[in-house]
């Protein structure tokens, strides 16, 4: 029995109520998600505003433009979009006839930039991507040797069925992708900005196919999933395409301005504790550290690379543009993770067993990141 207080008569006092909490509702994807405090947006000028207002109408522009060719996938567009302005690559995963050609070559229209789509076979070799010098013979009969550029040297590169390549011509891309550089016979071609690659896999035939090796999967800012279109779309793509096969997006920006977008998001401030929270996901991804949580431990087999940490802020950072807000939230970075880590993440055998995703595991990670 509990000792009981005596009041100044020398009373007994009322037993007191024990005080309840209860407990935070667990979560079918992990803990109960942590509420982050506000972040206050900081002072702008007229011309900041201006600037962030003009981004969200070329950005509104652009969407209208897509809407006249791809039906649905709004998540997809707005990612390509986000990483193509960021300067990434993306790596797309669908089935065929979701519209990844489509998709590129209906930007490669909006914005006005020159498309080149590439299919990968296991006979394409890496002078079919990058160009060969070749001799030519002038009018005089004098013999030259010249560059002759391949299909990689335009804006918005498709790279269709990238894992049916063999592994050498798949790292003639690594230096294309991660530097915008091609480098043949000792001599170095930059590319022309802005450069963007869109990488399509087919998650259902694996007969014949060259999985990508990390470091190559390492330069893809996203991996995007291309899902089966709900019946509402699927009516709204055989409608669309009764009509005309072709794309009917008119240019609404060019690569200058998407140069200054970029440019724009560059100076979007980010506080120190969105970076820090950006970075924590990251280094909670790493089964080796002491301060990963239990889960990372448990069904992670490797973490992401620090490319993670930095395709997160500089992505967040054309998010928030993208949404007319001048500061990066950690919102903005909790809805990156997936595109961003799903590629980088490599879980286990156990995590497998359970029947989880590595989106799954993803959405406890960052929701045990505080």
């Amino acid at each position: 029995m509990k000792n009981r207080k005596k009041t100044k008569n020398g009373e007994l006092a009322p037993e007191e109520e024990e005080l309840y909490t209860p407990s935070p509702e667990v979560n079918a994807d992990g803990p109960a998600e942590y509420e982050f405090p506000e972040i206050e947006a900081p002072a702008m000028s007229a011309y900041d505003t201006a600037r962030i207002d003009k981004f969200s109408a070329s950005i509104k522009r652009i969407k209208d433009e897509l809407a006249k060719d791809f039906v649905g996938q709004q998540d997809v567009v707005d990612n390509v979009l986000c990483a193509i302005i960021a300067g990434g690559n993306v790596l797309l995963e669908g089935v065929p006839g979701v519209g990844k050609t489509r998709l590129v070559r209906s930007l490669g229209k909006a914005l006005r930039l020159p498309f080149s789509r590439i299919q990968f076979t296991p006979d394409l070799m890496p002078s079919d991507v990058t160009g060969t010098n070749i001799i030519e013979q002038d009018a005089s009969g004098r013999m030259s040797m010249s560059f002759q550029r391949g299909p990689i040297f335009s804006n918005l590169i498709l790279a269709d069925e990238i894992n049916r390549a063999t592994p050498k011509t798949q790292a003639a891309m690594l230096e294309v992708m991660q530097e915008h550089k091609v480098t043949v016979a000792k001599k170095t071609y930059a590319l022309e900005e802005p450069f963007f690659v869109l990488a399509t896999e087919n998650p259902i035939e694996q007969d014949g196919t060259y999985p990508l090796p990390e470091a190559q999967m390492d330069r893809f800012m996203f991996k995007l999933l291309v899902n089966f279109p709900s019946v509402d779309d699927l009516i709204g793509i055989v409608n669309m395409t009764q009509i005309t096969m072709d794309e009917t997006a008119t240019a609404v920006v060019d690569g200058p301005t998407i140069l200054e977008m970029r440019e724009l998001a560059k100076t979007v401030p980010v506080i120190d504790a969105v970076v820090k929270f950006a970075a924590d996901i990251v280094a909670n991804s790493h089964p080796e550290l002491d301060s990963s949580p239990a889960n990372t431990k448990k069904y992670i087999k490797y973490g992401a690379s620090p490319r993670a940490a930095q395709a997160l802020i500089t992505c967040a950072k054309v998010r928030a543009l993208m949404n007319g807000h001048y500061n990066v939230s950690y919102q903005d970075v909790k809805a990156l993770a997936c595109p961003v880590l799903r590629h980088r993440v490599k879980i286990n055998y156990t995590a497998i067993s359970e029947k989880l995703t590595v989106d799954d595991i993803i959405k406890q990670l960052v929701n045990e990141t505080r």
